[in-house]
Parts: structure tokens; sequence; C-alpha cells
């Protein structure tokens, strides 16, 4: 929190108390509820907790969260990232061990407060619903844990600490949900600080195209092929789009450049000779059936 002097608390953020081996629902429960998102750590417990760890893995958290349409973004393991995301209004999921490195006691919290001039940390951990913390301890914690931190976003929003490798991870992994129109509004946010990057666009596009919304899927894909006009998955996409849509002469030309720009033998490549074998032989189209 170098450079840092005013103190944040999110003083509403919800509360679970627990004292079992359950701190990774209440956890979860406390940063869903503070996204929007209302939820007991009973009801998480099925889905988190493994009983033969007697704990929660990361990968488990991320997943629930996903599976209710948030956006799960890790965040860089730097105090400053957590301590922006506090002034942002969003308190941290993270992990602790609370021993040593050869012989751990992990624990998940949830950073709601900071304060740089006193140097404390206030967590929602265990019973205590302001656990005041040394900012030494509670680092040393942090660090023997990789460092590792979770905020959950509504999609559409960005953290503070933004990362371009670490969002985009977030918004494919959401899109991998079948959670598609969520992940559109996610992969549509990341345009903001990255117009004319290719995966970004690619990314809503194909979301977009998934979830049903056509017309932001089509232009999402001339954008793209704007840019990158040998797209080789953003070619096939778009001709299985206007396949869709009564232009098969226009999808036939995509499915076929899309063939010619993809790695021989390829996943790609796979797809683009599939979209080629379902197209009907039809020649009427209309003014719509436009290429890039």
């Amino acid at each position: 929190m170098q450079g840092r002097t005013t103190p944040v608390e999110l003083a509403a953020t919800p509360f679970f108390p627990d004292d079992t081996m359950h701190c990774g629902p209440a956890a979860l429960a406390t940063v869903l509820g503070a996204a929007g998102v209302p939820a007991q750590p009973e009801q998480l417990a099925t889905e988190v907790y493994t009983p033969g760890l007697g704990g929660s893995l990361q990968l488990e958290l991320v997943a629930a969260a996903r599976g209710r349409g948030l956006v799960p973004y890790e965040l860089p393991p730097e105090a400053d990232a957590l301590f922006a995301e506090l002034v942002a209004g969003r308190p941290v999921l993270v992990l602790q061990n609370l021993r040593l490195r050869t012989l751990p006691a992990w624990h998940y919290a949830v950073v709601v407060g900071a304060d740089p001039a006193t140097e404390t940390v206030i967590l929602r951990s265990g019973t205590e619903e302001r656990l005041m913390t040394p900012a030494g301890e509670f680092m040393r914690s942090w660090a023997l844990a990789e460092r590792w931190g979770l905020v959950l976003l509504p999609p559409g929003e960005l953290p503070a600490a933004l990362d371009r490798k670490r969002y985009f991870e977030a918004a494919a992994g959401l899109e991998a949900t079948g959670r598609h129109a969520e992940a559109a509004l996610a992969w549509a946010a990341a345009l903001a600080p990255w117009p004319d990057d290719t995966v970004a666009l690619f990314g809503r596009a194909t979301a977009s195209h998934l979830a049903g919304d056509y017309a932001t899927a089509y232009d999402g894909y001339l954008a793209l092929l704007v840019l990158e006009p040998a797209h080789a998955a953003g070619l096939n996409n778009l001709a299985d789009l206007l396949a869709g849509h009564g232009c098969p002469v226009a999808a036939r030309v995509l499915a076929q450049r899309a063939l010619t720009a993809a790695a021989p033998g390829g996943a790609i490549a796979a797809a683009a000779e599939d979209t080629l074998a379902g197209l009907s032989a039809g020649t009427a189209e209309g003014a719509a059936c436009r290429l890039p």
C-alpha cells in the first residue's frame, strides 16, 4: 500500500461467522453478497467444500462464482492491487497460511478495510467481523499463500487493478461455463481500454453469437476481420452465422477463406470443412449478406 494514506473500510460487507472448517463457503458468501448475489454458506458448502480435504479449493470458489454469472478476477499479487479494489468498493477474498510453509494452516478470509497510516488490515475472518490485523502479519500470511486474492465483478465492470492477461482469463472462464450473455458483457468491457484488441473483439463476437445476439456478433466479426482479415476462427464463425441467416454464397466464401487461413489438420480447419459441408446449394441472397 505504498504511497497510500487514506483509510478505507467497506462496513456494509456481509458477515457470516464461522467456527467450523467452512471458511471457504463463508468467505465466498461474503463477497457474493457484496456483489449483489446473496448466498448462504450452508448452500455453498455443497458446491465448494471437499470433506476429504477439510476445506475448499480456489478453483471451486471461482467456479461457484462463475456459475452465478459473475466474473471472478484473480488480483495481481501486490498489496497496492488489493488496496485499489477496496477503494473501488470491492472486498477481496484472500487465502492465508496462518502457520508455516512446511506446515500450512490454510484459511480463507475477506479483506474489507485497510489503514495505511496505522498499518492495519481489517478482515471478515472466522467469528471475527472486524479482525484488526497488523499489516505486516497479514502480508506474511498472505505471502505464504502465494498472495492469492479474488474479487467478483458484475459483467461489464473492470477491476481497479486491471491486468490484460488476468482479465482475459476471467472473461474466457466465464464463457466456458456457458454464461454467454454475461461473457459478452465482460468482453465488451475489455474493449474500453483495448478497443482494437483482436482477442477481445473475437471474444465479444463469439459470446454474442452463442447468446443469440446476432446483430452484435455480426458487427463484432466484421470489426475483427477489418483488423485481421485472415483470422481463421473469425472467418468461420461469421460463415456459420451467415449460413443460418440465408446467406449461403457469402458463407461459402468465408468458410473457404477460413480453411485457407487455418493451420492444416487443426481444429479450425476441421470446423471450416464442417461449415462447407453443411452449406446448402442456394444462390439467392439478400442485400444484408455482405462480406468483410
